[in-house]
């Protein structure tokens, strides 16, 4: 079995090892074939946070000396292949969260028509919505066209849902501006497309780099585009929200000092300049929001039931897919061996934002 791992103290050292045949199924397992999934930048956020939030914990290695490898985890589509499970048959096809792996065996458990829960003892104590599996098969109205574009963007829009209806929630943090860093990422056009949407939104401003500010502008999601060299444009004497996708601490810095008693609140979520350390001395900690979506769904699943929860983020992420039509553009690619290759470009940045990767097995 064919298998993607990292270094986790060093994202830049990867592999792709072929590891022995995985042990054969127990009763109440299944063993699935993954058949295609995405790689974004987000899935190098995964490996960045490994260790504070448990994402190595989801998948471990396989293969000899794994003492320093981890998985970054993967959202896609498989099909189960080998069943020792009453509840779920072979040829049910899922969407969710594997390995960059040819295989998977999972323990289904609340087993529902519409999906379960892997029940995997070492996945026991960890974010609960990352161990839900949706069997595709069942879903109203369920079209495989747009298995490309749910795998890229699902799992990003539904951070950008829940950033909006915090925010929203919140009464904007009574700010009379949205300032959004890292603009040209996939979760921050999700979350322009909102405030867009959203008539009682305050006026909305992506910041990105001068080889991005045109891609983003085309998108019309964001009241205005500005560049990173461009921060004297900002008005400072409104009112700010932050919301930073970026990490980059000399930028949070900047803007922190800046705005003063303008900024109202700042919301940490991503890290696409991971490599640039958020550490910095003029960033307002006591301001400062470190923003984990999972816990956020918990929160809403509490408020409005689970049903509640599907019906309104389901129905924007399926908006959202539908608006990004005009400007992804989906790069799919056969076998593992082809993230070897694209790996770097999206590791270092140097992926086109517009562009979507996925492989197909």
């Amino acid at each position: 079995m064919l298998e993607f791992q990292v270094t986790r103290s060093n994202l830049h050292q990867f592999r792709l090892i072929e590891t022995d045949a995985l042990s054969p199924i127990q009763n109440g397992e299944v063993l699935v074939r993954i058949e295609r999934f995405s790689f974004t930048a987000n899935n190098i956020t995964y490996g960045v946070a490994g260790d504070q939030l448990g994402y190595w914990h989801f998948f471990p290695p396989h293969g000899e000396d794994t003492s320093e490898q981890g998985i970054l985890p993967v959202w896609g589509f498989a099909e189960v292949i080998e069943s020792k499970s009453d509840e779920l048959p072979i040829g049910d096809r899922l969407y969710g969260y594997f390995p960059p792996a040819e295989k998977l065996k999972m323990r289904p458990t609340n087993v529902s028509k519409g999906q379960f829960i892997d029940g995997s003892e070492h996945r026991s104590k960890l974010p609960p919505g990352y161990n839900v599996y949706r069997r595709v098969e069942a879903e109203p109205g369920y079209n495989r066209a747009i298995d490309n574009h749910r795998a890229l963007l699902f799992p990003l829009h539904v951070t950008s849902f829940c950033l909006w209806d915090s925010l929203q929630n919140k009464d904007w943090h009574n700010a009379e501006q949205v300032l959004v860093l890292s603009a040209s990422s996939k979760t921050s056009l999700g979350l322009g497309f909102a405030l867009k949407e959203d008539t009682n939104a305050p006026h909305s401003i992506g910041l990105t780099s001068a080889r991005n500010a045109g891609f983003v502008e085309s998108t019309n999601y964001f009241d205005q585009t500005l560049t990173y060299d461009q921060l004297e444009k900002i008005d400072k004497s409104k009112p700010t929200v932050i919301v930073d996708m970026s990490g980059n601490g000399d930028l949070l810095g900047k803007l922190h000092k800046a705005l003063g008693d303008n900024l109202m609140h700042c919301i940490n979520v991503g890290m696409t300049h991971w490599d640039e350390g958020v550490q910095n001395k003029d960033i307002n900690a006591e301001k400062s929001e470190f923003f984990f979506a999972p816990g956020h769904i918990q929160k809403r699943l509490k408020d409005w039931g689970p049903q509640g929860f599907a019906e309104k983020s389901g129905s924007f992420l399926m908006k959202s897919a539908q608006a990004s039509a005009t400007w992804l553009k989906v790069k799919e690619v056969e076998g593992l061996a082809e993230l070897e290759t694209y790996y770097p470009q999206i590791l270092d940045g140097k992926f086109a934002p517009e562009e979507g990767l996925i492989i197909k097995l």
